[in-house]
């Protein structure tokens, strides 16, 4: 059960260390700070929700929209994950969903290693040289220790003739585990070059 937070007397304010202070003993400066933060920061969060709001509402717009144009050839869609590029008629205005999945491996992942590290062993000294270096590269770990996803995948299109090989790729591919699937949607607008311009809705991009 979480401690209910005492609340603040009259005449306090409580600072970044939990201390109550005297509000006559705050410097006017730092009352006018405070007051400018918290109304741009209030502010924000209902920025924030108004966008949050807003994604919602364009998302499940494109996913109507693309149900309407299927339903026109007679075709259902199943789980609506794929990408989606949109095009007004002019080409002016052009909106993209995109479904980012985020993946993992499991344990087979481990079998995948091991099975590589023999086929290394097997293979004669100064071959393959340079795919030893790749597959070196692929299972290192960063600082966070977590393994490069696109260099582990990327063995895959190596194509060798060696059966451990194919079955460490085998073991690769079945250990991959989609953990969640993340919506993304953005808009542009063609400028007078032709070019498509982002239509920002990050406050750092306008």
């Amino acid at each position: 059960m979480t401690d209910t937070p005492s609340p603040i007397p009259q005449g306090y304010w409580q600072d970044a260390k939990g201390s109550l202070v005297p509000i006559s003993k705050i410097k006017e400066i730092d009352k006018d700070r405070t007051k400018t933060v918290i109304g741009l920061c209030e502010a924000a969060k209902e920025e924030s929700a108004r966008l949050f709001a807003f994604k919602a509402v364009a998302m499940q717009s494109v996913a109507d929209f693309v149900g309407r144009s299927l339903n026109d050839y007679g075709a259902k869609l199943g789980r609506d994950k794929g990408n989606v590029t949109l095009t007004t008629f002019d080409g002016r205005f052009k909106l993209i969903r995109q479904m980012q999945e985020n993946i993992s491996f499991d344990e087979r992942l481990q079998a995948a290693k091991a099975l590589i590290d023999e086929c290394i062993q097997s293979w004669s000294k100064g071959s393959n040289a340079h795919i030893k270096v790749l597959i070196n590269d692929a299972f290192q770990v960063d600082s966070a220790g977590k393994i490069s996803i696109g260099r582990v995948l990327g063995l895959r299109k190596h194509k060798i003739d060696d059966a451990k090989w194919l079955s460490a790729m085998d073991a690769i591919s079945d250990s991959i585990m989609v953990c969640s699937v993340k919506p993304h949607i953005r808009f542009y607008e063609r400028d007078e070059s032709g070019a498509y311009v982002p239509i920002s809705l990050d406050v750092a991009g306008v």
